[in-house]
């Protein structure tokens, strides 16, 4: 079971073509939408967005599928999600695989420098109160357009569509932006404290022309993931790598959880 997560739209639309791929190839499949995200539920407080509550929906989820355990990728969001799953959740997760989503300990260690707070300012804007969330969707959600425009190639205006559509459903941007709030209000002492050996065999993707991450987040701390298998770096693509490189990483995806399905 491939249990695939995505940002600022539908799972299901954002990673369709590894989707597609993937279930040809004989997995089970499963791309819901984060909490807060298009037709997803989106609770009002702050609180309901921190990391420990998503990490319990992706459990709840792989039992709720009938399934003890997964094969768990995931991307930005989804990515900070699926870090945290497996930490806090390891017998849930066979096999992990990241694609440009920082682990915690290297995104913390980033943040103390200049290069990666210029590149991460939106991470404190949308902690304010309330103005984000009336800046966000105005002219035509300008704001979030600007963060799709480093995909390479670009996206189209179908596409652009339909991610409007979803930061449209009432109350999803709010939702969407309590991500951030909740990460920055946890406290430093509290998010230390979460983080635990990841188990799993790991996989890190990363678009190296990421407007967001610098290329040094990219690989964690052997201490933190002692099973690294690789980190896959794509010179090419953006913070967007599995629409940039849709092909690459769908082959990287399925020889990665390939061991699993034999097994």
């Amino acid at each position: 079971m491939v249990f695939a997560k995505a940002m600022r739209t539908s799972a299901r639309y954002g990673w369709r073509l590894q989707i597609k791929a993937l279930a040809a190839a004989g997995f089970r499949v499963v791309a819901p939408d984060m909490r807060g995200y298009n037709l997803s539920s989106r609770p009002q407080g702050v609180g309901d967005y921190d990391i420990e509550k998503l990490a319990g929906d992706v459990r709840d989820l792989v039992h709720e599928r009938g399934a003890q355990s997964a094969l768990l990728a995931g991307h930005d969001w989804g990515g900070s999600v699926a870090w945290a799953t497996a930490m806090e959740h390891p017998e849930i997760v066979d096999r992990l695989a990241i694609l440009n989503a920082a682990h915690p300990r290297k995104l913390s260690q980033g943040l103390h420098h200049p290069d990666q707070l210029r590149k991460s300012w939106y991470f404190f804007f949308f902690a304010l109160p309330d103005l984000p969330d009336a800046i966000v969707p105005a002219n035509n959600w300008h704001f979030f357009r600007h963060f799709l425009h480093d995909a390479r190639p670009a996206y189209t205006a179908q596409e652009m569509d339909r991610y409007i559509e979803a930061w449209s459903q009432p109350g999803a941007a709010s939702g969407m932006i309590n991500y951030y709030r909740s990460s920055v209000r946890t406290p430093a002492k509290k998010a230390e404290a979460a983080i635990h050996p990841i188990k799993a065999p790991t996989l890190v993707i990363w678009g190296q022309r990421d407007a967001y991450l610098g290329q040094e987040l990219a690989e964690p701390e052997h201490d933190d993931v002692p099973n690294l298998e690789r980190v896959a770096r794509l010179p090419d693509a953006s913070h967007w790598v599995h629409h940039d490189e849709a092909e690459r990483v769908t082959q990287l995806l399925t020889g990665f959880f390939a061991p699993a399905q034999s097994s």
